[in-house]
């Protein structure tokens, strides 16, 4: 038993079952990772996959169980190594970041910059995509930390931490008949068509259930992933935005004006996730306080030792 054996497993679930494509992910040959997990059931004396003919095609029941302690010993494996790192390079290394478009764009670039000021030898790496990619990326070990105000909270095998709240944004056209009215209301919103993010980003499902409780359809004619192409449709007329509040820089956008509707979509929150049983590096935690100064070291193990005391925000 050893592991290489283990590796060999992983991979063959997270490629579909897969053999061939386990093999490329791993640099090895198909034979070879056939042999290893035949040789492992062996001596188990049981069969981690159920086969047709000579391919894999799913887990067996004591094969899920065996999925499950693999995944945590090569983790404290990979946790073993990191601790290893860290001690002797305290300084330096690499530091992944998944994160979405809005997120890169307007909240990291003053966090960054003083991060590698303090870490000039650590080479920093921002991997975007949706929520649910930024979570798969860091329980799969892709990422050190994800940053997303969906898709991390409620996700198993991840401790959300909550960066800062925030709240949407109206983005409209210079003397647009909106910025006349003393409270918007949904219903105003309905009388124009609007461009907001895509279902799974930047707290839309609030801004659905907001239409959805006046009962007022919402005439949602385009959907993007980041607030920069939302403000660029805004701005050749298209319709009205509604964006994330961190989004908005009335002197890099003087063409368009901003109405808070705080009062409409309520309050969002974007959280830090890292991964349970992680092992983080001693410059991961200066990047969280450097983000949210209130996710100090201490309150960020008290979350990760499962004995959180107060770390809401």
């Amino acid at each position: 038993m050893n592991l290489h054996q283990f590796r060999f497993v992983r991979e063959a679930v997270r490629q579909q079952f897969n053999l061939t494509s386990a093999a490329k992910a791993l640099f090895t040959s198909q034979p070879g990772v056939s042999k290893a997990i035949i040789e492992l059931e062996d001596e188990l004396g049981v069969e981690i996959f159920r086969r047709h003919g000579k391919r894999i095609r799913s887990l067996t029941e004591p094969g899920k169980r065996i999925l499950l302690s693999i995944e945590r010993i090569l983790d404290e494996v990979e946790t073993l190594k990191r601790v290893g790192q860290d001690f002797a390079t305290q300084d330096q290394g690499n530091f992944v970041i998944a994160t979405t478009h809005t997120q890169a764009r307007y909240a990291l670039p003053k966090v960054l910059t003083e991060f590698t000021k303090r870490f000039p030898k650590v080479r920093v790496s921002i991997a975007q995509g949706s929520p649910s990619q930024i979570a798969d990326m860091l329980l799969h070990d892709a990422a050190d930390i994800a940053i997303a105000t969906e898709g991390i909270a409620n996700c198993e095998g991840v401790i959300a931490l909550p960066g800062y709240q925030w709240q949407h944004l109206l983005i409209v056209p210079v003397n647009h008949p909106l910025l006349s009215s003393r409270s918007i209301t949904i219903e105003d919103l309905g009388k124009y068509p609007l461009i907001t993010y895509d279902k799974a980003f930047a707290g839309r499902n609030k801004i659905d259930a907001a239409f959805a409780q006046r009962n007022v359809q919402a005439d949602i004619i385009l959907e993007a992933i980041d607030a920069d192409v939302i403000k660029t449709y805004v701005e050749v007329g298209m319709g009205i935005g509604i964006v994330a509040g961190v989004a908005f820089d009335a002197e890099r956008d003087r063409n368009l004006r901003a109405i808070p509707v705080g009062h409409l979509f309520g309050n969002n929150v974007t959280h830090l996730g890292v991964k349970q049983g992680a092992y983080l590096r001693s410059f991961v935690f200066t990047f969280i306080e450097l983000f949210s100064p209130t996710l100090t070291k201490k309150i960020v193990e008290q979350a990760m030792s499962n004995t959180p005391e107060n770390y809401q925000i």
